[in-house]
């Protein structure tokens, strides 16, 4: 049920326990637009809270009971959020209703919107950002909700006036299952978050629910080429020819593939690197077709190609969807170049799975100057990533010319005894990779400026606070 101004009852006063994060600050940010008394804590200050501010809502620094006021009509949180959080006590202490993140996305992305939603282990935050600034910049006014701050609008989040809603659908903790979109996209299906998925049979589990979720007469776009999403593919087709995806009289629910296999429905004629850009040409619908991609690196590319194919499915002409997607100018912390010293290019990547730091590094080394050597400043990202996957980013990191790798960041974990980045350095040395432990965040300008020269690249690299050496290692090099 919703309120004269369009926002779901539930949702009018809403209090949010970690609201500066990617995806909790986004729903509050469009709440906010929409007119709801928004409020809520995080645990430090941040320019996503100041945003928040400026928008009219309240927010706490630090979690104490007292944050939440008495007239809040719900309490949202995310999967980070631990049990023992005061907040959430005063919240059953005041009978508040308690929200997950996944369901307020939801119910923003109901009332007759029609629903883009971006899954996939890899690319989600690339290929949700480059349909909602190709949209925009259509004039199609969408709302969007994104995991991370859009290069150019710089922000993760936004109302629009228009019917359709693009959003990023986290398959981390199966919430995207409470989505209902018109197109859903699956960029690929691999094993990750192994807190929460033990095998691979789980993790196709949860994306067939996802899959069967779409609305009938919508459309899935997926990928051609990535073995975990050809295998979910085959999945999804057996399931309609079982009549298991939805009742008998329901619209088929139609797959559009798009990838370099030759059977692709878009398919990718040819991807040409133009230093830190590419160019891609598609053949669709008998027609060849290309557009420009402002970010290096043949992933993005084809982020790039599923964005254009989820647009064609809601019926927007391939041509002016393929300019448009070339208004896209990268998303913070997706190789984010974040300044030059000394002849010297840091870039900042997000990249915490060996699959994303593999197509970043050799990105990167596609489009490296000749002679130039590509460093990378590692921050390895959860214990039960590290203890399932240390050998592949030891593996990874061979590909860098020489690698510094942190202490693990625990985000929302306690240590898992034995688990520690030492993995990571051992693997690495084992595939034959230059690597070196650094335990100290503050020594690692020092060590970056004692192995950089011109020409080279320097890469910070995981999901992290790696983030906010970039601007120490450019300080240290200008001297």
């Amino acid at each position: 049920m919703a309120s004269a101004t369009g926002i779901p009852v539930a949702m009018e006063r809403p209090h949010f326990i970690g609201i500066g994060g990617a995806g909790m600050s986004g729903i509050a940010k469009i709440l906010a637009q929409r007119g709801a008394k928004v409020a809520g804590s995080d645990a430090k200050e941040s320019e996503t809270a100041e945003a928040l501010r400026a928008l009219g809502a309240t927010v706490h620094i630090g979690h104490a009971a007292a944050h939440l006021a008495d007239d809040a009509s719900c309490v949202v949180v995310s999967s980070a959020i631990r049990a023992d959080n005061p907040e959430l006590a005063r919240a059953a202490e005041l009978s508040v209703p308690v929200v997950h993140r996944s369901d307020a996305l939801a119910s923003l992305m109901g009332g007759g919107l029609r629903p883009i939603a971006v899954a996939g282990t890899h690319g989600k935050t690339t290929t949700t950002s480059m349909l909602a600034v190709a949209l925009t910049e259509l004039g199609l006014d969408p709302s969007y909700a994104i995991g991370g701050d859009l290069a150019g609008p710089g922000t993760n989040a936004r109302h629009g006036g228009g019917e359709i809603f693009v959003a990023e659908a986290d398959e981390s903790d199966r919430s995207f299952q409470k989505y209902d979109p018109e197109v859903a996209i699956v960029l690929n299906v691999e094993l990750d978050h192994h807190a929460n998925y033990a095998s691979m049979d789980e993790i196709y589990e949860s994306f067939e629910i996802f899959a069967g979720k779409i609305v009938p007469g919508g459309t899935l776009v997926i990928s051609a080429d990535q073995p975990g999403a050809v295998e979910l593919t085959a999945r999804v087709r057996d399931l309609a020819t079982r009549d298991l995806a939805g009742p008998a009289d329901a619209a088929p629910v139609k797959i559009v593939t798009y990838g370099v296999a030759e059977d692709a429905d878009v398919r990718v004629h040819k991807i040409t690197a133009r230093g830190l850009t590419s160019e891609v040409t598609v053949l669709l619908g008998g027609r060849l077709l290309t557009f420009a991609v402002s970010v290096p690196g043949r992933h993005y590319a084809l982020n790039a190609v599923a964005a254009l194919a989820a647009g064609v499915a809601l019926g927007i002409p391939a041509h002016n969807l393929a300019s448009a997607l070339g208004a896209y100018t990268g998303v913070k912390r997706r190789l984010q170049l974040k300044g030059e010293a000394a002849g010297v290019q840091v870039i900042d990547s997000y990249a915490h799975h060996p699959t994303e730091m593999t197509a970043d590094l050799e990105a990167m080394r596609g489009s490296a100057a000749p002679g130039s050597r590509l460093l990378v400043v590692f921050q390895p990202h959860l214990f039960s990533r590290t203890q399932e996957l240390a050998t592949e980013m030891g593996q990874a990191l061979a590909l860098a010319d020489a690698s510094l790798v942190l202490d693990i960041y625990p985000a929302r974990e306690d240590p898992i005894p034995g688990v520690t980045s030492d993995l990571i350095v051992q693997a690495a040395g084992a595939a034959g990779a230059t690597v070196t432990a650094v335990h100290e965040k503050d020594a690692v300008a020092d060590a970056v400026a004692g192995m950089a020269g011109p020409g080279d690249l320097v890469l910070t690299m995981g999901a992290g606070d790696v983030t906010d050496l970039g601007p120490r290692i450019l300080a240290r090099l200008a001297g």
